[in-house]
């Protein structure tokens, strides 16, 4: 059975149409050999991320999949990170890098919808002054964003993060974390709702904030 109904697909053709511009790489990161459990890397559903992605990659040639097989000796797996599965990086030519780690489905499919997008034309609609805050950052910034996929919040908080990253990709990274699917991450930063904001495992907060104020947050992490 598909992962996103027919009648879906006619309106994300049409979108990605009219709104893609330069072509988008999704690297999605799965677990097919055995061994991993091993390892600590469970990944409940990456045979459903990996399904859904590569059908979102039919609806529009600009966008390419890069199916990749968890390995320690991955030298993508290395130059990306990738410390959880299944994991989901959509990037450009030009450095930006935005994730989600666990499968992006419930609200939070819009928000990869829309980060294709602006991956694509490499622009975001972050207001000037925090874009101005996010461009004049010294330093190298992580915000990990925690969501459940029936949270109707978390997309606005998802968004904000990754078009920071889109916006410095020199200095920021941001990845969408599906809470549920990791819950040695839930113990350890003592979620107990979501939006949960951690941003250099330094500054951590809940819910969502305008986003200048969400920018404020960056910059203290690099000052803690």
């Amino acid at each position: 059975m598909p992962m996103i109904p027919d009648s879906d697909k006619e309106f994300l053709r049409d979108r990605f149409d009219k709104e893609l511009g330069n072509p988008v790489l999704i690297a999605v990161f799965v677990r097919k050999a055995a061994g991993l459990d091993a390892l600590g890397l469970e990944c409940q559903f990456c045979r459903e991320t990996g399904e859904l992605v590569n059908e979102l990659a039919d609806l529009s040639e600009k966008i390419t999949v890069q199916d990749e097989e968890f390995s320690p000796d991955n030298w993508l797996v290395k130059e990306l990170g990738i410390d959880k599965l299944p994991a989901v990086v959509l990037m450009n030519d030009q450095g930006a890098k935005v994730g989600y780690y666990g499968i992006p489905g419930g609200f939070e499919f819009k928000s990869l919808v829309d980060d294709i997008i602006d991956v694509s034309t490499n622009s975001t609609t972050l207001e000037p002054g925090t874009r101005n805050k996010v461009l004049g950052l010294a330093g190298d910034v992580y915000i990990q964003v925690f969501v459940t996929p029936t949270c109707p919040y978390c997309p606005s908080a998802v968004r904000t993060a990754h078009r920071m990253a889109i916006e410095n990709p020199s200095h920021i990274r941001a990845d969408a974390v599906e809470a549920t699917e990791f819950p040695d991450l839930i113990d350890r930063y003592s979620i107990t709702a979501v939006p949960t904001i951690v941003i250099n495992d330094r500054v951590q907060f809940e819910g969502v904030v305008p986003e200048e104020e969400f920018a404020d947050r960056v910059i203290e992490a690099l000052a803690a």
